[in-house]
């Protein structure tokens, strides 16, 4: 695991962000790292479940347009 360390943090940041772990019933290390967590999210990982489940619709027998030729009709009108 790695580890950040963030220098010069105002205090009214760090008096903000311990009023929200507290809110959350969590300690101030884990509320940073879910704060960074939702801050960047894993899109390779969201790529995989979309792929996943457009794999899954597929199987169920669906179709799927080809969104770039609607795009096209739509600014022809």
């Amino acid at each position: 695991m790695a580890q950040v360390l963030v220098r010069q943090l105002d205090e009214k940041i760090v008096d903000r962000l311990k009023k929200r772990a507290q809110e959350h019933g969590r300690s101030l290390e884990s509320e940073v790292r879910t704060i960074l967590e939702e801050a960047v999210p894993d899109y390779e990982g969201a790529w995989k479940r979309i792929e996943q489940f457009h794999k899954r619709l597929k199987k169920s027998g669906r179709t799927f347009s080809d969104s770039t030729e609607l795009i096209r009709e739509d600014r022809d009108r």
